[in-house]
Formats: structure tokens, C-alpha cells, sequence
């Protein structure tokens, strides 16, 4: 495709996440009530514990329409997950061959439940991250929580956990593209893992070890089961082109049991 049909594909693209994301925001809008209450539920929980000295406000006038408005946007992002995250694949599917266009299908099914997994693991999380930063607060003291400020930390720790738990999607779907081999992911699995634990400490800022390992050994086993896929998907690319007399894809060529190297490798297709 020229540029100019990649730039207008892009814009349609583009158009259509938008209009997906207002059809979640209403739904939000409609389900706000339920979902601040349960949003707000840390908060109410902190306030059994310490008394009236706690409680969730808003601060100015026109503070609780924009919290509504932002949370509904949230809730649109939420909702609209699997149709955004296809359109993502439409937009890179004209790039692709047949074949791996094909995969695209595969990748939404894993990739629409790994974000839900991510963002529900994050809510699992928040209630001790509040309990903590409320505790903090001396006992003589009143503790006003800016509404705004909260559900925005709240929001944001849920997405950036939904998006994490995408990593094993992208990991796959570079390797199926031939952008990347498992050799480059294996060589920086102890990079994953110490990201993956500093990821945790700081997206769960909770004294206790076990809330931080409950988040860290998902993202470092979903990184691993994610190399096993690509792995086995180069060893059947390279059993392939043996079969057929050309080179691995890391230059190396199989010759009655032993191993040349040759200048040329070619792509994964």
C-alpha cells in the first residue's frame, strides 16, 4: 500500500476506535452509580477502620461532573477493549500475508482476556495500596481524599496493568511477524523478570511481599509461556526450510546431520 492509503486507513482506524470508545462511555455513563460505589469501596472500608476521619470528596463545583465524565471514558476504554484491540489488527493485518493474518485471530482471543486478567489483578491490588497511604495519615488527623485524584491513581493502575498482561500478545505476534526471534527474547529473560518485579513494586506500594509476588510471577510466567510459543514457532519454521534445502533462519544450514553456516537468511516466509 502507498503512504497516502496507509494515512487514510489509519484515519478510519482511528474514526472507528473513537466511535467505539463513545458507545462504551455511554454505557458507563449509565452505569456509573454501581461502579463509583464499587470504586469507592477501599475508601469506605478505610473510614470502618479509622473512623469519620476518612471519607472521598469532591472539591469543587463542577468536580463531580468531571468525574463522572472521566470515569465513563474509562469505562468506555474498558468496554470497547476487544473492539479496539481489533482494529489495531486491521490497521497491521494489510501488511501481513494470508497466513499471518490468520493469527490475528488468535492474538484478539488471548490478547481481549489477558487485559481483562491485568485489570482485574489491579483491582485486587488497589484496596491495600489505599489502606496503606491512608494509614500513613496520624491518628489526630483528618484525611480528605480529593475524589479526582483518587479514582484518576485507581484508573490508571488498572490500565497499566491491563496493558502489561498484553506484553506475552505483542512478544508472539513480533515473532509471527518475523520482527523478532525467541533467541532475542530468551537472551533478556532476566531483564523481564527484574522488570517485571520492579513493575510490581511499584504499581502495588504495599509493605508486604506476597501483594507484590502475586502480581510479578503472573507477568514473568505469562513471559515465559509466551518464549515457549515463539520457540516452538521458529523450530517449525526452521524444520520447514530444511525440509526444503534452504537455510535456518539464523543463517545455519543442516548438511547429513551437520551444521554449516552460510551469508543469506532468509525471512520467516
Amino acid at each position: 500500500m502507498p503512504l497516502r492509503e496507509h494515512l487514510r486507513e489509519l484515519r478510519r482506524r482511528t474514526v472507528l476506535i473513537a466511535l467505539g470508545l463513545m458507545v462504551g462511555a455511554v454505557a458507563g455513563w449509565l452505569l456509573y452509580e454501581p461502579v463509583f460505589d464499587l470504586l469507592q469501596q477501599p475508601i469506605l472500608d478505610a473510614a470502618d477502620r479509622r473512623g469519620p476521619r476518612v471519607s472521598l470528596n469532591f472539591l469543587g463545583v463542577a468536580t463531580a461532573f468531571d468525574v463522572q465524565v472521566k470515569l465513563s471514558l474509562f469505562l468506555g476504554v474498558l468496554f470497547s477493549a476487544p473492539w479496539w484491540m481489533y482494529q489495531l489488527w486491521a490497521f497491521i493485518t494489510p501488511g501481513l500475508t494470508s497466513k499471518e493474518r490468520r493469527y490475528a485471530v488468535g492474538f484478539l482471543a488471548a490478547g481481549v482476556p489477558l487485559f481483562f486478567a491485568g485489570a482485574g489483578l489491579a483491582w485486587w491490588a488497589v484496596p491495600n495500596a489505599v489502606h496503606l497511604f491512608i494509614d500513613f495519615a496520624p491518628d489526630s488527623t483528618t484525611n480528605f481524599v480529593d475524589a479526582q485524584l483518587y479514582l484518576g491513581f485507581v484508573m490508571r493502575v488498572v490500565l497499566a496493568f491491563g496493558l502489561g498482561f498484553l506484553l506475552p500478545v505483542v512478544m508472539v505476534a513480533l515473532n509471527f511477524a518475523g520482527v523478532v526471534r525467541a533467541r532475542t527474547w530468551l537472551a533478556a529473560w532476566r531483564w523481564a523478570v527484574l522488570v517485571a518485579f520492579v513493575f510490581a513494586a511499584i504499581a502495588t506500594p504495599t509493605p508486604d511481599v506476597v501483594t507484590m509476588l502475586a502480581v510479578a510471577i503472573p507477568i514473568c510466567l505469562l513471559f515465559f509461556a509466551a518464549l515457549g510459543v515463539c520457540l516452538l514457532h521458529d523450530r517449525g519454521i526452521d524444520r520447514r526450510l530444511v525440509a526444503q534445502g534452504l537455510p535456518r533462519l539464523d543463517g545455519t544450514m543442516a548438511d547429513d546431520g551437520a551444521e554449516r553456516t552460510t551469508d543469506t537468511a532468509p525471512g520467516a516466509g
